[in-house]
């Protein structure tokens, strides 16, 4: 009982210093999706140029960060005419190069980490995209479309259908700021929160349960910390393993990603680690859904290769540079809760994310929370639309 006791004090320890962190990052990501549409993202990546796969990251990492509603999305471009590397790369995108994970990271790990994820996010798509020009035939995404097209239900189906964009004419602030527009980021803010809360709760007891239960030696020993060359190209291979078992994604797998470092994991390793939240089994098992079993063992070959070589660069890149941390500190624990900054800001975030909630309620969200796994083909316009003079809808 003092052994669950004490993984349980962990989790919450941990989920009490990144809380505020979540919810800003979460709102910042809610601005940002209220004033994107889906219909504009799916205009632009319609083939694989370099420029396009360009704007498909920086589309993916203004989307949702839930790893489940990211697939889920770029299937539904991939149907609507999106190219299938431009889709992936959105995928990509959508679930590492987000706001929310760069605030998680720097909060528990330290800047570099974040720093990491953003220069390791864009050389995974890079890699993913040379992979697919040298070994994926036109006739496998043929194929891929073809059974995309059946609509086999995956998960949050629902909400990767919803658009709860503001439309309309105005500028970007005049949209944000407009009373459509404060309803459209309590919607996106809420359904976001809803849509990754399982992974996170999963995520922060697995670490509390790993932090507490296993042995620190273990962690050395199966890291080769004994040997630092032999660890840097160990941890990037055996990192993804680690994720795809533990099941969790999103960003549920950061409090697992700070044990893991602090147990002695590479700093390319880690890397690696997270980007693996689109290879967890549940997720294969989507990719087998939507796209037939060849396609599913290609993006798990493609993947994984390119996580690897992400990997390998972020730690030959900091390490030339010097910016690998010296010391292995990631938060993973606290005394308890103090009245310190961490406090005061939860408390203020707390009450922003309250706000929101209520605009959500009042504004008669509840149903949309009910739909979140509905059909792939179901259209959810949540849209909201504010007829102010002058301008015209952009991003």
């Amino acid at each position: 009982m003092g052994a669950l006791t004490h993984a349980l004090a962990v989790a919450g320890s941990m989920t009490w210093e990144i809380l505020w962190a979540l919810i800003l990052g979460f709102a910042l990501s809610a601005i940002v999706q209220a004033v994107v549409r889906t219909s504009t993202i799916e205009q632009l990546l319609g083939d694989d140029r370099p420029r396009t796969l360009a704007v498909a990251a920086g589309l993916g990492a203004a989307s949702s960060s839930c790893s489940y509603a990211a697939v889920a999305l770029a299937r539904s471009l991939f149907r609507k005419g999106a190219n299938f590397t431009a889709a992936m790369a959105f995928e990509i995108a959508s679930t590492n190069l987000v706001v929310e994970l760069g605030i998680i990271l720097a909060l528990l790990m330290g800047w570099q980490f974040t720093a990491a994820e953003f220069v390791g996010g864009p050389i995974m798509i890079v890699a993913v995209a040379l992979l697919f020009r040298l070994l994926v035939r036109s006739r496998l995404i043929a194929a891929a479309r073809d059974h995309a097209d059946l609509g086999i239900a995956g998960s949050m189906e629902g909400h990767a259908a919803m658009d709860m964009s503001v439309h309309g004419e105005g500028s970007f602030m005049r949209r944000l700021f407009s009373s459509a527009g404060f309803t459209s980021v309590s919607r996106v803010f809420v359904m976001e929160w809803a849509a990754i809360a399982r992974d996170l709760v999963i995520g922060l007891l697995i670490a509390g349960a790993v932090a507490a239960w296993v042995p620190h030696r273990f962690w050395e020993t199966f890291f080769v910390t004994d040997h630092p060359t032999l660890a840097a190209l160990w941890g990037p291979i055996v990192g993804p393993v680690v994720s795809m078992v533990a099941f969790v994604c999103s960003i549920g797998n950061v409090p697992l990603a700070a044990v893991l470092w602090n147990g002695g994991i590479s700093f390319g390793g880690v890397v690696a680690f997270i980007f693996a939240d689109l290879l967890i089994l549940p997720i294969l098992n989507i990719y087998r859904k939507y796209y037939g079993i060849r396609m599913m063992f290609v993006l798990l070959g493609t993947f994984y290769a390119a996580m690897v070589v992400a990997g390998y660069l972020v730690e030959l890149i900091f390490g030339a540079t010097g910016l690998i941390p010296a010391h292995r500190n990631a938060v993973v624990m606290e005394a308890g809760i103090s009245w310190n900054y961490t406090t005061w800001l939860n408390i203020a975030f707390l009450g922003l994310a309250a706000v929101l909630a209520a605009r959500f309620v009042q504004s008669g969200g509840i149903p949309m929370l009910r739909m979140m796994g509905g059909s792939p083909d179901g259209e959810h316009d949540h849209s909201h639309h504010d007829h102010g003079r002058g301008g015209r809808d952009e991003l």
